[in-house]
């Protein structure tokens, strides 16, 4: 299928919050398929220091006008985290730089490929990773635009010369929409993004409008989540599931599945991926050999090493009270004497709107520590009286008597944590912020 190399070779393209993770995914793609890139991000993160490192672009730090390269072949693509009144866009403006959101780029690239879009509020990152090692396996060559590493040492994004292209629909600014799409995977539906969506019933039918347009869909085997697709569609499950110390196993179309990652959900989301890789053309036998090798994607349950006294720490990016539920009962079925929460909010609105919802799941664990909120791109003077303490208050009407801690810091939560974890214990790092810091402040070197 041609890339149609001409018209990437002669293209300039700026990213304005390059250091995302979906982002950086774009910029490596339009780089690969021959375009030149520049970028910058209001702060320093993994995945722009990788850019730099595989000679993508040179990271830049902060907004300036001077980021912006001048030329009448310049084109700013920017993140949706990043407002019109951003220095760079501004510019842009004034310089007669064509602006694109983020989804017009993906339009572009889901068009060159037959892709396969992975959606839902949840498990769409390890979804996606996991139909990336099953088409890997089968010697299918994928590419892939993640929002995290995909495991095994990959990238968040690949661009190959394979014919499939496998993309996490992100629907937090109805992005997804935008896709080309053949095969279009939907794992669950839960309202998340309050500020996008007014109601359950409009994010349904943004999902409904999404699997329209697919040829091809592939949706969890769930009443409510069936009726969203008119014509044929392949359900999925997990059957005859035996969870195992930090895996599972199950039957899939007469097959066995073993996986070596925890907990029901994930079992659930291999089967998902298993249909997707079949409507691929992957052969059963190569994608189930490919997901047994599966470890995980980035932040998705991702051991860190031991605390000072010998607690395992592990890190995942769960942070609707649903993904916290299902960490916290797949790390139920590591070995533990202790299983202990720490969690960092992420948004003040979605604080807010769900604080009885986190408490309860964050009583899944046995102890409960709870830091401020990670804003993102809002402020606190906007939601006066909403902090993680908001939460902490929550876990502790719901824990029963179990220990809830409010360590607002990374030092405070770090100073009480190195000495409280000991061997045996397991800790769940959870959150979608900066979160992970904290973790590597705890890994004993």
């Amino acid at each position: 299928m041609s890339d149609r190399a001409g018209a990437w070779s002669g293209r300039r393209i700026h990213f304005v919050g390059v250091g995302g993770a979906g982002m950086s995914g774009y910029a490596r793609a339009a780089s690969a398929l021959g375009a030149s890139v520049s970028g910058s991000d209001g702060a320093h993160s993994e995945y722009l220091d990788r850019l730099e490192r595989d000679g993508i672009l040179t990271a830049v730090v902060g907004h300036r006008t001077q980021n912006v390269p001048e030329g009448p072949d310049v084109e700013l693509v920017y993140s949706s985290a990043v407002g019109a009144e951003n220095v760079e866009r501004r510019i842009a403006r004034e310089r007669g730089i064509p602006e694109l959101p983020r989804a017009a780029l993906l339009a572009e690239l889901s068009a060159l490929r037959r892709t396969i879009a992975v959606a839902g509020t949840h498990g769409k990152t390890t979804t996606s990773s996991m139909i990336v090692h099953a088409l890997r396996a089968a010697g299918l060559d994928p590419g892939w635009l993640v929002g995290g590493s995909v495991g095994a040492g990959l990238e968040n994004s690949h661009w190959s010369e394979g014919q499939w292209l496998v993309v996490e629909a992100d629907e937090s600014d109805r992005s997804m929409l935008s896709l080309k799409v053949q095969v279009a995977v939907l794992t669950n539906v839960e309202l998340d993004h309050h500020a996008t969506y007014s109601s359950l019933r409009e994010l349904r039918e943004a999902f409904a409008e999404l699997l329209a347009g697919a040829p091809q869909a592939v949706i969890w085997d769930r009443p409510e989540l069936l009726a969203l697709r008119t014509g044929e569609s392949v359900p999925y499950d997990a059957r005859e599931v035996t969870l195992t110390q930090g895996g599972s196993r199950f039957r899939w179309r007469g097959h066995e599945v073993s996986l070596a990652v925890p907990g029901l959900h994930n079992a659930v989301n291999a089967a998902g991926a298993l249909e997707a890789a079949r409507l691929a053309g992957a052969p059963p036998r190569d994608a189930i050999a490919g997901l047994s090798g599966f470890h995980g994607a980035g932040r998705r349950f991702q051991a860190l090493g031991r605390s000072l006294h010998g607690a395992m720490l592990y890190d995942d990016y769960a942070h609707h009270p649903t993904e916290i539920a299902a960490t916290l009962a797949a790390a139920r079925t590591l070995e533990h004497r202790r299983l202990i929460a720490v969690f960092q909010p992420h948004l003040y609105s979605r604080t807010a709107m769900l604080a009885a919802e986190f408490g309860r799941a964050l009583a899944l664990a046995d102890e409960i520590v709870v830091l401020d909120v990670y804003p993102a791109r809002e402020r606190a003077e906007d939601h006066p009286g909403v902090s993680g303490l908001t939460i902490a208050q929550a876990s502790a009407d719901a824990s029963g008597g179990r220990p809830v801690y409010w360590l607002p810091t990374f030092a405070q939560a770090a100073a009480v944590l190195r000495e409280h974890l000991r061997q045996g214990d397991v800790c769940m790092i959870l959150g979608a912020g900066d979160v992970p810091e904290l973790g590597a402040m705890l890994v004993e070197r």
